[in-house]
């Protein structure tokens, strides 16, 4: 291993952020896909990272007035202090299963070398699942509202179900 060939992977890493040793493997034939590995991730001290997951990629205007919202309710809560707080009421929406689906570590059993293997089938979203809307202020829950199968959750549907 050479320092020419170190600063060529490193490049190539900086290239495409999404390589793996095989893509690498197939420009370095040559090279052991062990020693690649050694390589990026001991000399180079690259590691990898799963993306993180985010609700939305907010727009610079969406961005602007969520900036725009709470600077309004940092002046609020500055003019009237604590007794703001008792004001808002925020809510949140979430899937309830009419089933309890085991987990993976709750279906562990033991089985014999001879056994044939269990399987254990991905359950889809069916009539199984309903849609629950929950509101909430500082004091604890309001409101729990359970929707009609293949409603469209929107911000009129949040108003209707806090007018009913």
């Amino acid at each position: 291993m050479n320092d020419d060939l170190v600063h060529k992977l490193n490049e190539r890493v900086r290239d495409d952020r999404r390589f793996t040793i095989s893509d690498l493997s197939l420009h370095y034939p040559q090279i052991s896909r062990t020693l690649l590995y050694d390589i990026v991730s001991s000399h180079l001290g690259y590691w990898k990272v799963c993306a993180r997951w985010v609700p939305k990629m907010l727009t610079e205007e969406h961005k602007k007035q969520r900036v725009a919202c709470a600077s309004t309710f940092l002046m609020r809560y500055h003019k009237e202090g604590d007794g703001i707080l008792s004001h808002i009421v925020t809510g949140d929406k979430t899937w309830v299963s009419h089933i309890t689906a085991k987990s993976k570590h709750q279906s562990l059993c033991w089985k014999h070398s001879g056994s044939p293997k269990r399987k254990k089938f991905k359950q889809t979203i069916s009539t199984r699942k309903t849609m629950c809307t929950v509101f909430w202020d500082r004091q604890g829950v309001l409101l729990v509202a359970f929707l009609p199968q293949g409603t469209t959750i929107n911000s009129a549907v949040y108003c209707e179900t806090l007018k009913s």
